[in-house]
């Protein structure tokens, strides 16, 4: 025991030299000496201790992404998550348009049964998970669901219950859930790990629209909004994750990308400011330019009220442009194109026939203008759709959309892809940069203040050892140490 003492003391003086300032310790059993502990009341205590360390400190989350923007192929991008006790796997579509975490339940009314996505599709049973529980009206969470329009509460036996419609006219219906939400996760940079933490989510019970069709079928949609219900401000509230995410979306065939809870940091990304108390996404659009042309359209048409401004929304697969500026904005593309390239229409929509020869590099460049001087720089095919060939040419269409009536800006997956999006919901405002998505990205779990963990996510799912620094490993080394000689003790 002498030894033991005598290894306190020095890891003591050893700590106190690394953060610079005295510390004086009193050491005190946990458990009397005078006859053994069970392993399972140490375990206990040790579970009760990790919990404290998780509740107290930010690290990275990552979620794997599948699925590609082309409408002719799958049009969304989706990601696995695993819920319940024991875990089950779901197929969700990403959504930064809306709150929810939602997944089919048992006895769902329209609820499609197979995929054209070539995936296994579930129902989450709240009966068989060890760990599930209903959420009530009086639930200080379905309260917060309540104020943001995103819960509501049935009368008749007290539970808290959701209806969501959604812009493309499908909809669903269910009761509010507690489970555990299984993820992938770095805590202090050096290690990965499996980790878990109890979310609300829906379990829907009545589907209509789209999501009855079985084509794009998946298990549910996660909302990665900013309101209480979302699984980022919960576990935010946590503090388990930062609140900011961040995703980059490859718009190659290929598809998938990567998706983080965390801030992807990279030297080129621009920031813009978020409107504040919208329950989207709304940023301020300014401007557009073709070819370095500003158009002649009235600010006022970007403005944020209750029935327009500009929003970002993964769930999106194309994207639209307030009715005032479409017309304005596709003469300016037909306007800037060479000669040799024919405007033809196809349903209603702009398209132009090239040749084989050509390709659409020949298009203009457009700038989408937002707050504080970030410019979101379109490539043609960010704007462009390829529909078929004809003969020795191919028909490209304007891939940006109108809703009649509408002045609503939704910028969608052919706008984000192949492009790094960060979320900083903490610090209100997005980011973006053009990037290669099947590359590594570096993430942080400090949103941009104070010392950050950088981890390569996309290792996330290896034997990632990654470290800051001198004091990162000391640090380490003594909690290891003090760790150990508990355990003795």
């Amino acid at each position: 025991m002498e030894a033991v003492a005598a290894v306190f003391l020095f890891a003591a003086a050893l700590l106190s030299a690394v953060e610079g300032s005295p510390v004086t310790l009193t050491l005190e059993r946990a458990f009397p000496s005078n006859h053994g502990v069970e392993l399972s009341h140490l375990r206990a205590r040790d579970s009760l201790r990790h919990r404290r360390m998780l509740q107290s400190t930010n690290y990275v989350v990552d979620f794997p992404v599948k699925g590609i923007f082309d409408p002719s192929q799958v049009g969304l991008y989706y990601t696995k998550v695993k819920m319940g006790t024991p875990p089950r796997e779901f197929y969700v579509q990403i959504d930064t348009g809306s709150d929810v975490l939602w997944v089919s339940c048992g006895s769902c009314n329209g609820c499609p049964q197979t995929s054209g996505l070539q995936i296994q599709l579930n129902y989450f049973d709240p009966r068989s998970s060890s760990t599930s529980s209903l959420i009530s009206c009086s639930d200080r969470r379905c309260r917060n669901g309540v104020q943001s329009s995103d819960a509501s509460c049935s009368g008749q036996n007290n539970q808290c219950i959701y209806t969501f419609q959604y812009g493309d006219g499908s909809g669903t219906s269910g009761y509010y859930v507690s489970d555990l939400m299984h993820f992938a996760s770095i805590f202090e940079g050096t290690l990965t790990t499996n980790s878990s933490a109890s979310v609300v989510f829906g379990c829907s019970i009545q589907q209509t629209g789209d999501l009855t069709k079985s084509d794009r079928a998946v298990d549910g949609i996660f909302g990665f909004g900013q309101q209480g219900m979302s699984v980022i401000s919960q576990l935010s509230s946590q503090g388990i994750a930062p609140r900011v995410f961040s995703h980059c979306l490859k718009g190659d065939n290929s598809g998938g990308g990567v998706l983080v809870l965390g801030e992807i940091v990279e030297p080129n990304i621009v920031y813009t400011p978020l409107v504040p108390s919208q329950p989207h996404y709304n940023l301020y659009l300014q401007s557009i330019s073709v070819n370095g042309q500003f158009l002649q359209i009235d600010p006022a048409v970007f403005s944020t009220s209750s029935n327009r401004g500009t929003i970002v929304d993964s769930g999106t697969t194309l994207s639209y442009l307030a009715e005032e500026a479409y017309t304005t904005f596709v003469n300016a593309i037909t306007a800037a194109i060479p000669q040799s390239v024919r405007s033809v229409l196809s349903r209603g929509n702009q398209c132009y026939l090239i040749t084989t020869s050509s390709n659409v590099d020949i298009f203009p460049q457009v700038s989408l203008n937002f707050a504080g001087g970030a410019s979101l720089v379109l490539r043609p095919l960010d704007y462009l759709i390829q529909q078929n060939y004809i003969g020795e040419g191919s028909v490209w269409c304007v891939g940006f959309q109108k809703i009649p009536g509408q002045s609503v800006t939704i910028l969608g997956d052919l706008v984000l892809k192949d492009k790094i999006f960060v979320y900083d919901v903490a610090g209100q405002r997005i980011g973006w940069t053009n990037y290669d998505c099947s590359l590594p990205v570096n993430v942080s779990a400090s949103a941009g203040r104070g010392r950050s963990e950088f981890v390569d996510a996309g290792e996330l799912g290896g034997s990632t050892s990654l470290c800051d620094g001198p004091y990162t490993l000391i640090r380490t080394l003594l909690l290891a140490l003090f760790m150990h000689i508990t355990l003795i003790l």
